[in-house]
């Protein structure tokens, strides 16, 4: 379980924007044997046979053909997301002032603003360059310490501890770069520092976009190292899981299908989110290369099951009166089951009785989790995906403290409860 939850950390580390996330993962499918098809190219599936595709860098959807046709067998199918909330910068992002160069930033989704303070802040992203041929897109990352936000002295703010930290997004967010050069405009200043780690000139570069990450490793803590933390947790740790689980279903029955989408921080409405057409595409395409007629692949479909894998938020003892009272999750006790009847989430009760099936026939601890009535409830990609492909869903994950901090927590022993019945899932 230790080594699952290194692995975790080691995978959250080196995907520090969507964008990477989506090459790590390429990256260890291909190790795996996965064969890449592209959407723009025909495509022949063979059973028995992985493959993955990518849609605009930072979504891809990964899939095992079964053994049995899809019509007895329906496909197993998980997804998760990409995204996480945090701060993204401006296509002009660089000004200077008062000696300094500044870095304007965007809110991505709802990250909690005040943890972005006193961190030590990089940049990650694609950065689109200027060729013979047009352009092409690079990854690039900064794994030292480029920027800061520094909080206000107490002497200045003598109410922070009483009132909390408020940040005006749009002038006190600006994070500080380095002190502007003389003669040197603060824009060309920044430009030239990615020129530099990307090895072309500063007027090559066209477009980029750009995430503002922690550079803090990822660490085990706790009396007995028992939790984990680490930046994005929401939701690389399910994006991790449903991969692992994937790799290791060798020859199964069902085809096996895993989808992470980017953009369910924000609404998942984009080409590449869960509400645009990339996972009917796909399904589509499958059945097509199984030479599936339209009735087939609905009778496919109708035999199918969705996980839609989302972090949960986990019990903490100092804030009671924010939970309801009897769905306290507990970190280290298994995977949440997530209900809410305003359909925010997908799960039913014939769905999650499936749920609770695979974690006992995988030996595995749950729990469920309602919100409390009087505070509104986030979403995932569960009732979207649902509803576009007309499967049954539920949405799970494991427990997490401090969601959408730049620092979020979890446990050892959760993290290798998903796997395990994730594994499960691809088996059934």
């Amino acid at each position: 379980m230790n080594t699952q939850a290194k692995d975790l950390l080691s995978f959250i580390d080196a995907s520090p924007s969507p964008w990477h996330a989506v090459n790590t993962v390429e990256q260890h499918l291909l190790n795996q044997g996965f064969k890449q098809l592209h959407e723009s190219e025909a495509w022949q599936v063979n059973a028995g046979d992985s493959y993955y595709v990518v849609r605009g860098g930072a979504s891809i959807i990964a899939f095992t053909l079964g053994s049995k046709n899809p019509t007895e067998t329906g496909f197993r199918i998980v997804g998760a997301h990409t995204d996480s909330p945090s701060l993204r910068l401006k296509p002009n992002a660089a000004y200077g002032n008062d000696g300094l160069v500044r870095i304007g930033v965007e809110v991505y989704g709802g990250p909690i603003l005040a943890t972005f303070t006193d961190r030590d802040l990089s940049v990650a992203g694609r950065v689109t360059i200027r060729t013979a041929n047009g352009f092409e897109t690079r990854l690039v990352k900064f794994d030292n310490a480029m920027m800061r936000l520094p909080n206000l002295a107490i002497h200045m703010n003598r109410e922070v501890n009483d009132k909390g930290l408020v940040l005006n997004k749009q002038t006190e967010l600006p994070l500080i770069f380095g002190e502007n050069e003389a003669g040197v405009e603060a824009d060309k200043q920044f430009l030239c520092h990615i020129a530099a780690a990307l090895k072309v000139e500063a007027k090559d570069i066209l477009t980029f976009e750009l995430n503002v990450f922690d550079t803090q490793k990822g660490v085990f803590w706790g009396a007995n190292q028992e939790f984990i933390a680490d930046s994005q947790l929401d939701n690389l740790a399910s994006c991790h899981a449903t991969i692992t689980a994937l790799t290791a279903a060798k020859n199964p029955d069902s085809t096996c299908i895993c989808a992470l989408f980017d953009h369910e921080e924000v609404g998942s409405e984009s080409t590449t989110g869960a509400s645009g057409s990339f996972l009917n595409d796909v399904v589509n395409r499958i059945a097509s290369g199984l030479q599936l007629d339209e009735e087939a692949k609905l009778r496919a479909l109708a035999q199918s099951f969705f996980i839609s894998a989302d972090m949960a938020h986990a019990y903490h003892p100092n804030h009671p009166s924010a939970y309801e009272p009897c769905h306290h999750v507990l970190v280290n006790k298994g995977p949440v089951i997530k209900t809410n009847a305003n359909q925010r989430y997908s799960t039913n009760a014939e769905t999650a009785a499936r749920f609770i099936t695979l974690c006992e026939s995988a030996g595995v601890p749950y729990q469920q989790y309602a919100h409390r009535t009087d505070l509104g409830c986030g979403s995932t990609i569960g009732p979207i995906v649902a509803s576009n492909l007309g499967v049954p869903s539920v949405d799970v994950g494991s427990p997490m403290w401090a969601m959408h901090s730049i620092r979020e927590s979890a446990g050892v022993l959760d993290h290798s409860y998903m796997i395990a019945v994730l594994k499960a899932m691809f088996k059934s």
